[in-house]
Parts: C-alpha cells; structure tokens; sequence
C-alpha cells in the first residue's frame, strides 16, 4: 500500500469520525438521554418489582445510566462515523487510481 493511499485513508477516517461526532451533537444528545435514563428506571422497577420511588439511589442510578447511554451512543456515532468516512475515502481512492498510469519495472530500472 503506498503512502499515497495511506493517508488517503487516514483522511477519510478522520473527517469521518468528525461528522460522526457533529452527528451525535445534532441527532444523538436526546436520545441518548432518553434510552439512558427509560432503561435503568425499567431495571430498576423490575428489581423492584414494581414502581420506584424517587430515591437518592434511585436519582443516582438514573444519572448513570444517562451518562452511560450518552457515552455508547457517542461512541457508536463517531465509530459508524469513522467506518463510513473510511470506506468513502477507498472507493475515491479506487476511482481515483483507475486514471493513473501505474509505473512497470522496466521503467523504475532505467532511471
């Protein structure tokens, strides 16, 4: 692989991951929020076995799971990110590598 096409590469990802990262600014924050703090309250009150109350622990719970659905929403977006920006970056490098004339042996052996 050359240089050329490594950091073509590189380029890709990262811009990738950067969009994914402004994506999940944008689209991911609520969500985030939302299936974090749903999903410990519905653990919760199945370990209850039946409604809770709003409790210290309970609050504080809530807030991890929130912290905790942010997170894996943010990491999900910036690596899906990451893996279309590279694939992106390969298929210009393919279309982009068509045009060129590719350089033999006998032509590196002369000069």
């Amino acid at each position: 692989m050359t240089e050329d096409r490594k950091r073509t590469l590189k380029v890709g990802t990262k811009i990738g991951a950067a969009l994914g990262a402004i994506v999940f600014l944008v689209f991911g924050l609520v969500p985030g929020f939302y299936f974090g703090s749903y999903g410990v309250l519905v653990f919760l009150s199945r370990l209850a076995g039946g409604p809770v109350e709003a409790t210290t622990l309970v609050r504080m719970a809530t807030v991890v799971g929130i912290v905790l659905g942010e997170f894996c929403i943010g990491a999900v977006s910036i690596v899906l990110g990451s893996v279309f920006g590279t694939a992106l970056a390969w298929v210009v490098d393919m279309i982009s590598s068509t045009g060129t004339a590719k350089e033999t042996a006998e032509v590196k052996a002369k000069s």
